[in-house]
């Protein structure tokens, strides 16, 4: 059975990091671009970033650009996505993504992903 499970979520003050994981079951991600994913309540998902299966590009949306880094371990078959100096506006379910792109060196966190996670809740307040 395919399953991504996101972990690493909770409540963190203004500032703080997080390191959300991603690890993927019943497939193995070396072939596939993971994206991260976002949504706040009452607002639509965005996506947040994304990583290559080759090559380790890597995408950021632009309000995260410098505080936040994606990163892979196909060994252990997961992906991270570290979290610095977060923000009140960074609350929200995390969720992350897999799909296989024709060229493995791109990927773009749109919503056209194939395998998703179920999720998990950051919080960020005093």
């Amino acid at each position: 059975q395919v399953q991504l499970v996101e972990s690493g979520g909770g409540l963190v003050q203004p500032g703080g990091s997080l390191r959300l994981s991603c690890a993927a079951s019943g497939f193995t991600l070396d072939d596939y671009a993971i994206g991260w994913f976002r949504q706040a309540p009452g607002k639509e998902r965005e996506g947040v970033s994304c990583i290559s299966s080759s090559e380790g590009s890597t995408y950021y949306e632009y309000s995260v650009q410098g505080r936040f880094t994606i990163s892979r371990d196909n060994a252990k078959n997961t992906v991270y996505l570290q979290m610095n100096s977060l923000k009140p506006e960074d609350t929200a379910v995390y969720f992350c993504a897999a799909r296989i792109y024709s060229d493995p060196r791109y990927c773009v966190p749109t919503s056209d992903y194939d395998y998703w996670g179920h999720g998990t809740r950051v919080t960020v307040s005093s």
